[in-house]
C-alpha cells in the first residue's frame, strides 16, 4: 500500500505542471463560452505555427545543456533573411526557402558562437544563454536599426525609416503570408488544418527520432548523462556540445520564420524575444525538465501552453468583467510557468534522491 502511494506522489511531482494547466483549463474554458470547433481550430493554428520553435529545444536538452535561451540567435538570423527576402519582394514559398537559405550560415556562426561561450560556462548554460540572448539582441538591434539603409543598402523605401535608414518597427510579411499554411488546403467540416505546414512537423519529429539513434545523437546522450564518463570514453564532449548548440539554432532560424510566415507581420525588434520564451513555457508545460524533454512533450504544451493563451482574455471577461486581466495574466503565465518548472526540476531531483535512498534501504533490509 505504502509503495502504491508512494507512486502516486511520484507520478503528481513528475507531472504537476501539465497537471495545473489541465485544472485550470478545465475551468476557465466554460467560463470563456467559446465553443468547440473555434478552440479546435484555434489549437491547429497554434500548433503549426510553434511546434517547430519548440521541437527546436529539444536537442541542447538530450546533450544536458538544459534549456537553450539562446535560441533567440536563431530567431534573429531567420528574421534577417525575412527582411531580405521582403525587400527583393521575392514572395511564396520560393521566399521562405530564400529566407532560410540567407539566414543558415548566420545561424551557423551565431551557434557556433553561442556554443563557445556555454562550453566557457559548464553547469551555468542556462543563464549564460539567457544573458548571451539580451547582448545579441542589442547587436540584432544595433545592425537593423543603423547598418540596413547605410552600410546594407535597402532598395523598398517602405522598410525604410523616414530618416533614410534603419528598418521600421514593423515589417510587413504579406508576400509570404501562410504561404506554407495554404500550399495544401485541406478542411474537415469547416475547420482548416494546415497540412504541409504539419508534414514539415511531421518530418522534422522523425527527424529527431533517427538523430537519437545515429552516432552524434549517442554521444550526446552519453554527454547529458555525465560529461566525464563520456570523456573517458573518449567521446569530444565539447566539440559534441558545441554541434547541439549550433544544430538547435540553425533549426530555431526555420522555426522562426515558419511563425511569422503564419502571422503575416514581423515586430521587427521584439518578435525573436517572444518566440524564444514562450516556446521554452510551453515546453515545460508539456512536462519537460531541464534535462529531460520528448517529442510528446511539445505537442503536450503548446496545446495546454497556447489553449491558456486562447481562453484567459474571455475568462476574465465573464469572471471579473475585465478582459485585460487576461493580457496582464498571459505575460504572468510566460515567466511565471518557466520560474515554477526549474524550482519544480530542483525540487524533483531532490525527490528522486529521497526515493532511491528509500528503496536502498529497503534492498538492505531485505
Amino acid at each position: 500500500m505504502n509503495k502504491k502511494i508512494d507512486n502516486m506522489k511520484h507520478i503528481l511531482v513528475q507531472n504537476a505542471v501539465p497537471i495545473v494547466f489541465l485544472v485550470v483549463s478545465a475551468f476557465a474554458i466554460p467560463i470563456s463560452q467559446f465553443s468547440g470547433s473555434y478552440l479546435i481550430q484555434e489549437m491547429l493554428i497554434r500548433l503549426s505555427r510553434n511546434s517547430f520553435l519548440v521541437l527546436s529545444l529539444l536537442i541542447p536538452i538530450m546533450a544536458g545543456m538544459g534549456l537553450n535561451f539562446g535560441m533567440v540567435l536563431g530567431a534573429m538570423a531567420g528574421q534577417i533573411g525575412l527582411i531580405f527576402i521582403n525587400d527583393w519582394n521575392v514572395v511564396g514559398v520560393p521566399g521562405m526557402l530564400l529566407a532560410a537559405i540567407i539566414s543558415t550560415p548566420l545561424a551557423i556562426f551565431l551557434g557556433w558562437l553561442c556554443g563557445v561561450v556555454l562550453n566557457k560556462a559548464k553547469g551555468r548554460e542556462m543563464v549564460t544563454s539567457f544573458i548571451l540572448g539580451f547582448f545579441m539582441n542589442g547587436v540584432y538591434q544595433l545592425i537593423v536599426l543603423y547598418g540596413f539603409g547605410s552600410v546594407v543598402p535597402i532598395t523598398n523605401p517602405k522598410m525604410v525609416l523616414s530618416r533614410g535608414y534603419g528598418i521600421r518597427n514593423v515589417t510587413n510579411l504579406e508576400g509570404i503570408r501562410k504561404c506554407l499554411d495554404s500550399l495544401l488546403p485541406f478542411s474537415i467540416q469547416g475547420i482548416d488544418i494546415p497540412l504541409a505546414t504539419f508534414i514539415v512537423i511531421a518530418l522534422f519529429c522523425t527527424f529527431v527520432v533517427w538523430f537519437r539513434r545515429t552516432k552524434l545523437g549517442q554521444d550526446m546522450r552519453a554527454v547529458g548523462q555525465d560529461m566525464d564518463v563520456a570523456r573517458a570514453a573518449g567521446i569530444p564532449v565539447e566539440r559534441t556540445r558545441l554541434i547541439s548548440i549550433v544544430i538547435s539554432t540553425v533549426l530555431a532560424c526555420y522555426g522562426q520564420i515558419i511563425f511569422l510566415q503564419n502571422i503575416g507581420t514581423m515586430n521587427t525588434y521584439n518578435s525573436h524575444e517572444q518566440a524564444g520564451m514562450f516556446a521554452i513555457a510551453a515546453l515545460l508545460v508539456g512536462g519537460a525538465s531541464v534535462s529531460k524533454a520528448s517529442i510528446f512533450n511539445v505537442f503536450l504544451g503548446v496545446v495546454l501552453f497556447h489553449l491558456m493563451f486562447v481562453v484567459s482574455p474571455m475568462a476574465g471577461k465573464y469572471l471579473i468583467g475585465q478582459a485585460q486581466l487576461g493580457e496582464y495574466f498571459r505575460v504572468f503565465v510566460s515567466y511565471g510557468i518557466i520560474s515554477l518548472a526549474l524550482v519544480l526540476h530542483a525540487w524533483r531531483r531532490q525527490k528522486e534522491k529521497d526515493r532511491s535512498r528509500r528503496g536502498l534501504r529497503g534492498t538492505v533490509a531485505e
